[in-house]
């Protein structure tokens, strides 16, 4: 069984008034994303797009320690498979908190 490289767990908030809910789902690009740069940059680019400070946070420090974990991974094929698998995470993340609003 393989590990997800972003684990994900929204809790259940409304967004704070008057601040602005961007639309969510997969951002323009994660089609482009090939090297675990780009997946670092487009990662950081969808917790910017969750509405409370505290859960954009949260994700940012799982990101980083996803990172962390699979710093050391030097084989094509698989970086290619954890990119695949964090996009599908992070799209499953946004949809999530999407359907919760």
């Amino acid at each position: 069984m393989e590990t997800p490289v972003v684990e994900v767990v929204l809790p259940e908030r409304f967004p704070r008034k008057g601040k602005k809910v961007m639309p969510m789902g997969p951002l323009p690009g994660a089609e482009l994303v090939q090297t675990p740069l780009q997946l670092y940059r487009y990662l950081l680019r969808c917790c910017r797009r969750l509405p409370a400070r505290n859960i954009q946070e949260h994700y940012k420090h799982a990101i980083r320690q996803s990172f962390r974990v699979h710093a050391d991974e030097d084989n094509p094929e698989r970086i290619q498979q954890i990119i695949r698998r964090a996009i599908e995470d992070a799209d499953w993340v946004m949809n999530k908190y999407q359907k919760q609003n």
